[in-house]
């Protein structure tokens, strides 16, 4: 099997790129479908107005779930109305959205975080949940965005816990890249990992142990610094290239079967992968220095390494149990982890990860 790496057309990151928007998509057409939150749209059009020319530009109001449902809805009212490109604004679900109505709609799409909480904008993937927010499947598409345009001046005035979830969200891409080598499994494209997508991966867990607090604490002030940028940049490329070309494993196994458990619904993707990557660090029983360097810098950031951060106060072994089952769907990534993973393994790494958290977050 061929050795497959893929990244959007261009990455463009930059403070003030959100006023070239309408510059960059001439390239694709001039009639712009813009998915984004209602709150999102009033931070993003002045600087959008400042450069639209003879654009035209049409805004949705996202509804809140990546699901078979709003997807159907955005694409009808985008095909109404003969839209060239969609562009979708915002965090991870409404940039998966954006991805996923331009594929049924065999459309180019742009895709502009305004946060840096997972490694959706460069991915050639969208997660889709149930309408009740209950993770559904991956919707595998045929290429990555056209474009990915990153206004560092907006995203390091986000809250500072969406940067953090980032960081969670990119503290898995490593390990899972490595296990994934280990079994040689497919990666999100189809192919085998490359030494490119391996040494992207590793260059993400670097950034994140080399700047994460740095950054952390520079965007709790509100200011965007050169650690900031970094981070960003791992969190949206370096992940985003990391995981997708190196493959998934266990800890976004995790997150997905944690979504079966309603009180983790308020948390966002990036803090229940960073729970995931714990576990699935106890899974493989790895390296106790690993283990610790990775369980303190969920620490210092404000990561979950508990049960109970993620909102979990009832841990009966039913409820635990219905989470391992779900991560080791047959459709999920638990596969790819170098060796047979059963539910029972999963319970108990879930449970030792948090005895872990437990005891070093509260000693």
């Amino acid at each position: 099997m061929a050795m497959i790496i893929g990244s959007p057309t261009r990455y463009i990151q930059g403070k003030g790129e959100m006023k070239n928007l309408c510059s960059y998509a001439k390239n694709f057409g001039k009639k712009l479908y813009v998915l984004t939150s209602a709150s999102g749209r009033g931070r993003v059009e002045p600087s959008i107005k400042e450069g639209q020319g003879d654009c035209s530009i049409t805004y949705e109001v996202f509804q809140g779930e990546c699901c078979m449902t709003e997807i159907n809805r955005i694409k009808e009212a985008a095909g109404s109305i003969g839209s060239d490109v969609i562009v979708g604004i915002g965090g991870g679900k409404i940039l998966d959205t954006a991805k996923a109505v331009a594929y049924y709609m065999n459309k180019p799409v742009m895709i502009v975080p305004t946060i840096a909480s997972t490694d959706a904008p460069c991915s050639a993937l969208s997660v889709i949940y149930t309408d009740e927010g209950v993770f559904e499947k991956y919707l595998f598409l045929p290429t990555s965005p056209n474009m990915v345009i990153v206004d560092t001046e907006i995203v390091s005035k986000a809250p500072a816990r969406l940067l953090i979830s980032g960081m969670g969200d990119a503290l898995a891409t490593y390990f899972e890249a490595r296990a994934c080598k280990r079994s040689d499994a497919v990666n999100c494209v189809g192919g085998k990992c490359t030494l490119a997508a391996m040494s992207l991966a590793q260059l993400c867990y670097d950034t994140l142990i080399g700047s994460g607090i740095k950054a952390m604490t520079a965007v709790k002030e509100g200011i965007c610094t050169k650690a900031v940028e970094d981070i960003i940049e791992a969190n949206t490329y370096l992940s985003g290239i990391g995981f997708e070309s190196a493959g998934l494993a266990g800890a976004h196994a995790i997150h997905n079967g944690l979504t079966a458990i309603e009180e983790t619904h308020q948390f966002y993707h990036g803090e229940k992968v960073a729970f995931g990557t714990l576990v699935q660090l106890v899974l493989e029983d790895a390296d106790e220095d690993e283990l610790m360097e990775v369980l303190d810098f969920c620490i210092e950031v404000g990561l979950p390494v508990t049960l109970k951060e993620l909102g979990i106060t009832e841990t009966s072994p039913e409820r635990i149990m219905e989470a391992a089952k779900l991560a080791c769907a047959p459709e999920d990534t638990m596969g790819n982890m170098p060796f047979e993973v059963t539910p029972d393994d999963v319970y108990a790494a879930i449970m030792g990860a948090d005895a872990l958290g437990r005891y070093y977050s509260e000693s």
